[in-house]
Formats: C-alpha cells, structure tokens, sequence
C-alpha cells in the first residue's frame, strides 16, 4: 500500500506581529505632518480579534487605515484576514471603524477549498475539513504540490498557508 502525504491548509494571523504593526504605525501617526492636532486612535483587542480606528473625519479615517495595512504588509501579516466596515459615527465628532480580525478558515471558504479541488479532477486527491484547517492526501507528492499551485492561484477571501507537510 502506498503511503498517504499530506498537508494542512491554515490561515492565522500573528497577533504579536499585528502589535508590533500596529505600534509602528502609532508612531507614524503621530510624527506625521497631517495628524498634527488630530485624534487619530488605534486600539487592538487580541482575544475578541478586533481592531478599532477612530479618526476625525472621513479622510483621515482613511489614511489611517493605508498606514496601519502598509504597516501590516511590511511586517509580513496578511490584509486579507482583515475584514473592514464602514465607518460609524462615534462621539465628539469622530467617526469609528471596527475591524474584525479572521483566524482561522471560515467553514464556507473550507467548503469551497475543497469543491475547488475535487473539481480539478486530480487523481487521488483527497480533501478533509478540520476544524478552522483542511487537510489535503495524496499517496503521490507532484499531486500535492500541484494542487498547493493550483490553490496559491486562486482568492478564497482569506490568506492560506500550507504546513505540516508530510
């Protein structure tokens, strides 16, 4: 009997990175020339995966939230886990955007993975859902790293890593 290989297909987000991001970005905040005077906050709950921006207007709700995701590029943690708002009035004139942080795969992009790669009709790959994780097997590993390509080139809304590859 030929021996299974498999991976695991995840998306976490390193919130120690998203912290170091986002203090970065306070920083930048505050020595920029348009903040000067301006409430611009940034506030992050780690355990229930939220980050909050509160900013004066519009405008600068905006350029607040191109420095936090250039910030969040350069230190290597994936935008698309984060899932934006619209921006809601919020006291004193400000207006607040609350950001929900996504951890793990959502079981209908799971679902979705694995539709994807039954319909690429490779052979004896097969594709399980785990949880917020989905496991793909094959007993050939050019199947499993064909079908890493294939899902690498497709948007499923969240960033996939593939690990524990065996």
């Amino acid at each position: 009997m030929a021996v299974q290989s498999s991976f695991d297909i995840t998306s976490t987000v390193d919130f120690q990175e998203v912290d170091n991001a986002l203090n970065q970005a306070r920083k930048e905040v505050g020595q920029r020339y348009d903040f000067k005077g301006a409430k611009a906050d940034i506030e992050l709950n780690a355990t229930d995966k939220k980050l909050t921006l509160t900013a004066d207007d519009e405008f600068k709700m905006n350029a607040l939230w191109e420095i936090v995701q250039t910030r969040l590029v350069r230190r290597g943690v994936a935008v698309k886990n984060f899932k934006t708002a619209e921006s809601q009035p919020a006291a004193g004139g400000t207006v607040r955007r609350v950001i929900e942080i996504q951890q793990g795969i959502p079981i209908e992009a799971a679902r979705e993975i694995v539709k994807f790669l039954k319909d690429q009709k490779m052979k004896k790959v097969q594709a399980a859902i785990q949880a917020d994780q989905v496991r793909v097997s094959s007993p050939s590993k050019d199947e499993l790293q064909e079908a890493m390509r294939q899902l690498r080139e497709r948007d499923f809304g969240v960033a996939l890593q593939f690990g524990n590859y065996r």
